[in-house]
């Protein structure tokens, strides 16, 4: 069995493909546990010595901040918010985002800073390592005080109420907890306030996003050394000399890996007619180069948030220090989920277009890639298909971070909208899955209009094992099935 030991070493964006690509189980080391139980202690503590009032853990919360809460009622003022917090709607969230956002509030609790219980984090360790996974809505974060309304729904099996997915079905959490023999937990002081407050929604789907983008990223190369061959295309804009002038970091690697795919290829090889190709080739590296270092870019500021305290108030033992400040509010990632569903976006945009020339009729290919156009359509279709993606995912990239609604009668009066700008990056990345499977179709339809010129050793590889699943093309077929296949090819062959 696999194990991930939740500690203080960094999480890194690496290790959190591993634990859910290889059903890792989590583990609290024996350090995450001393730090969580001595943060509690020393809560308790303040509690009992300390009059003045502490925000979320003595009195209510957001502009009720002023009132204070009985001692007797602390646990109640806590299962209160997780209650009253659960307003999400719409679709759900899918359940590989609804793992990581268990992994990644366990990672946040853990540093002890937070001041809940271990039970209360080792109950969230053991719905992720028993895949009960709470039904939590994409609807109803602002992405400022934290995700609160989709931390609510995570939140609430833990107490025996809401509902979570189990083995393919949604049963209630009372049931499941009563069947593993777990008791709903007693939430203490401040308690609500740390499964509440945080990015780990936002986080969570960007995380996932990004991971997402770094493979879409290495199909697009793939796919466009496919596209470039099948094309007829040169080979020199892709030279050293053209790029170190210029000196970004992924256009230069871009050209690299585009002549490491193309190597060996009789078709690049051969003399041109033409002396230039259309931008969507000619320009890859530039194009596809700056989405890596986009990426690049936006995995630095997702790592560092994964490996964040984003509750409120956050404890210092240490120091004696209940501070009530502002990490839970979401802007440092929804300003980067913003730029990297523009990256990803740019990646399917550039794709499309080499699908249309693709289907042009030109260098010496037949119009729609059929050997009788006319009678068949071809692949006339899948091209609109891409084309109606491509403009669907330009306005998703609309930023969502530019925009705040203040909240809670003015208290919480800028907010991030971090939830709004991840739930549309994941759409945005997989609108792009979607359009790079569709220029495979086509380049690999392409290419064999070129026999018996051979393309790379690379190129007649993903040729042959994507030949096993989608066939070459005679005469009109129903296409849908064919799309999606290719989707799946895209998702089963990192």
């Amino acid at each position: 069995m696999n194990i991930h030991h939740i500690s203080a070493d960094r999480l890194t964006l690496d290790r959190v493909r591993q634990i859910l690509n290889e059903n890792f189980k989590l583990a609290l080391s024996e350090d995450a546990c001393n730090r969580i139980s001595r943060c509690r202690e020393y809560l308790d503590n303040k509690m009992k010595n300390q009059d003045k009032p502490i925000y979320g853990v003595t009195t209510g919360f957001g502009s009720l901040c002023n009132i204070s809460v009985g001692a007797d009622e602390l646990g109640c003022l806590q299962k209160n918010l997780v209650m009253s917090h659960a307003c999400g709607t719409g679709d759900r969230v899918p359940n590989e985002i609804v793992r990581l956002m268990l992994l990644l509030k366990v990672q946040s609790l853990s540093y002890g800073n937070s001041g809940v219980q271990l039970i209360t984090v080792q109950r969230l360790v053991d719905f992720f390592n028993n895949d009960i996974l709470p039904v939590v809505y994409q609807q109803g974060s602002l992405g400022a005080s934290g995700d609160l309304a989709p931390l609510a729904h995570l939140s609430l099996p833990l107490l025996g109420l809401g509902e979570v997915e189990v083995n393919g079905e949604i049963t209630p959490a009372a049931e499941i907890l009563k069947q593993k023999g777990w008791e709903p937990i007693e939430l203490q002081s401040k308690e609500g306030l740390a499964l509440l407050n945080g990015t780990q929604f936002m986080s969570s789907y960007g995380v996932w996003s990004l991971l997402k983008a770094q493979d879409l990223s290495v199909w697009a190369d793939r796919i466009a050394a496919v596209s470039l061959d099948a094309f007829d295309g040169r080979i020199e804009p892709f030279c050293d000399q053209v790029h170190i002038v210029r000196g970004h970091k992924g256009q230069l690697t871009t050209a690299r890996k585009m002549r490491e795919l193309l190597e060996g290829s009789e078709l690049i090889a051969r003399a041109k007619k033409h002396v230039q190709d259309p931008y969507s080739f000619r320009c890859i590296p530039q194009v596809h180069g700056a989405s890596k270092d986009s990426i690049d870019y936006v995995a630095s500021v997702l790592e560092t948030e994964i490996n964040s305290v984003t509750d409120n108030p956050t404890v210092f033992p240490e120091d004696d220090m209940v501070v009530s400040a502002g990490n839970f509010h979401g802007q440092p990632i929804a300003l980067v989920m913003d730029f990297l569903a523009i990256a990803v976006a740019e990646l399917g945009n550039i794709s499309e277009r080499r699908t249309y020339q693709l289907i042009a009729g030109t260098r010496g290919l037949p119009s729609f890639l059929v050997a009788n156009p006319g009678l068949n359509s071809g692949f006339m279709i899948p091209q609109y298909t891409a084309a109606s993606i491509v403009s669907q995912t330009k306005g998703l990239c609309m930023p969502a971070s530019v925009d705040s609604i203040p909240s809670s009668q003015g208290q919480e009066d800028h907010v991030s909208m971090g939830s709004n700008a991840a739930t549309k990056l994941a759409r945005v990345v997989l609108n792009t899955e979607r359009v790079l499977a569709i220029e495979l179709m086509n380049g690999a339809q392409a290419l064999e209009f070129r026999r018996p010129a051979r393309s790379s050793a690379h190129n007649e590889k993903l040729l042959a094992d994507y030949r096993k699943v989608v066939p070459f093309v005679e005469n009109d077929v129903i296409m849908y099935p064919h799309i999606e296949t290719s989707i799946q090819f895209l998702r089963n062959n990192r």
